[in-house]
């Protein structure tokens, strides 16, 4: 019980603030990030419906399908968070828009969004829509990834926005609001902190694992590889560090071997010493 209202508390709190860059930001300037929002807002313009009473009616068809396709639990919490997003899309639509100006409606609707979105999707629910028919898709076949069956519909709505406004600047800042609604979605789920892996490839890698270890304190794990190209034996060094470290790290193994072969690489997440717990 204590896990069910901790996630319907972090799951309200997302529709919160996705509803408020929804209506502040992005309704005012016509903009969407996609989904049935980007379909609610055309319907807004064109008909004055009200932009969350829409969003619930469009769903309805998909929660009923989706309660025996995905089960009570998941459909559950993805009616809930509809109705709160929905319902505060409207509560905030009546403040009206903050900013008249299509450039900063798209930074931060996109950006609020995405943030409401990150922590709805962190509690393993979703405000229906594209999101809902996405998982129902998957359910059908597992093969076929999420995250694509999204990118293609977000793109269909939001050039049916650009078709019914007749306006290229709405599809152009449309699309700013949804790479920056991935981009938060990414920096919440990886974090900002990530740090940086190198490879070394050395015929000196005892001095250059002892140089790492004496200068930042950090450890480095050897395994053994063949080049295929020259046929012989050579031990990698693979050392995970900060960012902050990357440059003094390949400083020193290049002044230990000017021969030296490095490959540096992201690691979004590590867990363990002197990182995660």
């Amino acid at each position: 019980m204590k896990k069910i209202a901790k996630d319907i508390s972090i799951s309200v709190l997302g529709c919160i603030i996705a509803a408020f860059g929804t209506s502040c930001f992005l309704l005012p300037n016509k903009l969407s990030t996609g989904g049935f929002s980007g379909i609610a807002t055309i319907l807004y313009y064109f008909f004055e419906f009200n932009m969350g009473t829409t969003i619930i009616i469009l769903n309805i068809p998909l929660f009923i399908f989706a309660y025996f396709r995905l089960g009570k639990y998941f459909v559950t919490k993805t009616v809930i968070s509809t109705i709160v997003f929905s319902y505060f899309i409207d509560v905030f639509e009546n403040m009206g828009g903050l900013v008249n100006d299509k450039f900063l409606g798209s930074i931060y609707g996109g950006i609020l969004m995405g943030i409401g979105l990150a922590l709805i999707f962190k509690v393993e629910t979703s405000t229906g829509g594209t999101d809902l028919i996405a998982n129902l898709i998957q359910s059908f076949n597992s093969n076929i990834k999420i995250g694509r069956v999204l990118e293609i519909t977000d793109l269909i709505v939001v050039l049916l926005n650009l078709i019914f406004f007749r306006d290229l600047e709405i599809g152009l800042y449309s699309f700013i609001a949804i790479y920056l609604y991935g981009r938060m979605l990414d920096l919440f789920f990886e974090g900002i902190n990530f740090s940086k892996m190198i490879y070394i490839i050395s015929d000196k890698y005892e001095e250059i694992s002892k140089a790492i270890n004496m200068d930042f304190k950090s450890g480095a794990t050897g395994f053994f590889g063949k080049g295929l190209y020259t046929g012989t034996d050579k031990l990698i060094i693979m050392c995970v560090t900060k960012r902050k470290n990357i440059i003094k790290i390949k400083e020193i193994a290049k002044k230990i071997d000017k021969n030296v072969f490095m490959i540096v690489t992201d690691a979004r997440e590590v867990y363990g010493l002197g990182f995660k717990k």
